[in-house]
């Protein structure tokens, strides 16, 4: 039985780490198999699929914002570092904990923010005209990337903290 619950254990650690990176993988396996039967079927019947450029556009939706919170986890999202490299190590530190301060307050802003409107999405549903779904589904990756993402972040400085490698921080991101 030990066995088995480490092997559970590792099983949803796995899945926690690379979650965006999995569901990006689907979302753009989904958006390409969508695009490539709307193609396939414009070529030979000469006419499309309806829903396949919905389900693209909704795939695409998903990808971009689970991207977003892949990109704070991976430390490759846009930063302006220019200016940066000027400062100290300390100094730089100081800034990039206070613009990932910034940036955490703002994603649970939008987070909150966002729930509320999902909620009322689902009070008053709008529904896609081929795929017949609530849009308020499609669109609660919105929040739901807006919460995990400052949690990617967060995890960036515990590791660091952890590690004592907290001043590495700021190469991370800085041109190569």
């Amino acid at each position: 039985r030990d066995n088995a619950d480490k092997e559970n254990s590792m099983i949803l650690r796995k899945l926690y780490t690379d979650f965006e990176e999995y569901c990006c993988i689907a979302a753009i396996a989904v958006m390409i198999i969508a695009l490539a039967l709307q193609i396939i079927f414009r070529g030979l019947f000469g006419g499309g699929l309806a829903w396949s450029e919905e389900l693209s556009r909704f795939s695409f939706v998903w990808t971009t914002f689970l991207g977003m919170s892949l990109a704070a986890k991976r430390v490759s999202h846009v930063r302006i570092t220019a200016g940066l490299l000027l400062l100290s190590i300390k100094a730089r530190l100081a800034v990039r904990v206070l613009m990932d301060a910034l940036w955490i307050c703002a994603s649970f802003y939008i987070a909150y923010h966002g729930l509320e409107l999902i909620q009322e999405g689902l009070e008053f549903p709008e529904v896609s005209p081929t795929l017949r779904i609530t849009k308020a589904w499609i669109e609660a990756v919105i929040p739901f990337s807006f919460a995990i993402t400052p949690l990617r972040i967060l995890e960036q400085y515990g590791r660091a903290i952890c590690n004592g490698t907290l001043a590495e921080l700021v190469n991370e991101g800085v041109a190569p």
